[in-house]
């Protein structure tokens, strides 16, 4: 059998992925280009073309390219919830004994939210249960955190349901980025309210926390007071270094939440 005819810029693209990879998950544009055999131009816009599309990134003044969200997204589509999901489930029942209400982790999956691991409530009436679903990010507000805190992961949605995000989703968003968690009122389940926090690992946004109950017992006042309970339990979960060592990115988690709410 003849030998098969690869795409050339696809064999280029994937090939840099593996070079930042191997060079501990960043690497310089000289480093790449020479490891690649090809001149920095050509890597420069192939690495501009996997940033834009969320498999590599860099930061404000970084002269280094590292992996990105999606790159990373992919390797816990391959196996990593059940670790994640054992990581945080103490996390989750500290939150529930808090709140006495319904939480739930997820992870983005693809241009989707995947609900791992749930801690129902033991209140009545309480919200439904979320284990195993999957939906789209717009509109709940475990998809708002993804979407304000995912760079690039706006862009490939209005890319494949361009009429996905309005304006006032949009505005969201923005809020979500500026106080650091996301609220819901009603807005995704009638009768139902959330809040929703992020979860970093490395920098990256690996999950979301999210807490829902009924709209008549969960006002906008108790939820941002959740919020706060929210955001507490994951910078403690950091701080005991659970799993793994924290990193200034990761431990000061409520230094990115601003408290005028």
């Amino acid at each position: 059998m003849g030998e098969k005819k690869l795409i050339q810029s696809i064999e280029r693209a994937v090939a840099l992925l593996e070079i930042i990879a191997r060079e501990g998950g960043s690497a310089k544009l000289s480093t790449i280009a020479e490891k690649a055999g090809i001149k920095k131009t050509t890597a420069h816009n192939i690495l501009a073309t996997l940033e834009a599309l969320g498999y590599v990134k860099r930061g404000i003044g970084d002269v280094r390219y590292r992996l990105g969200a999606r790159i990373l997204n992919l390797a816990r589509i391959a196996g990593d919830d059940s670790i994640l999901r054992k990581r945080l489930r103490p996390v989750l029942e500290q939150i529930a004994k808090e709140t006495s209400e319904t939480v739930y982790l997820a992870v983005p999956s693809g241009d989707e939210v995947f609900y791992l691991d749930v801690v129902e409530s033991k209140r009545s009436p309480r919200a439904n249960c979320l284990l195993g679903r999957r939906e789209r990010l717009e509109g709940s507000a475990i998809g708002l955190v993804f979407l304000a805190t995912m760079p690039g992961l706006r862009k490939r949605v209005l890319a494949t349901r361009s009429d996905a995000l309005g304006r006032s989703i949009c505005e969201e968003i923005d809020t979500v980025a500026r106080l650091g968690y996301a609220l819901d009122l009603e807005r995704h389940q009638e009768r139902v309210n959330c809040v929703a926090v992020p979860y970093y690992e490395g920098g990256e946004v690996r999950a979301s926390i999210g807490l829902s109950g009924p709209s008549t017992r969960l006002h906008r006042d108790d939820l941002n007071a959740c919020a706060w309970v929210m955001l507490r339990a994951v910078d403690r979960a950091h701080r005991m270094n659970l799993r793994r060592p924290s990193t200034a990115s990761e431990g000061l988690v409520l230094s990115h939440v601003r408290e005028d709410v």
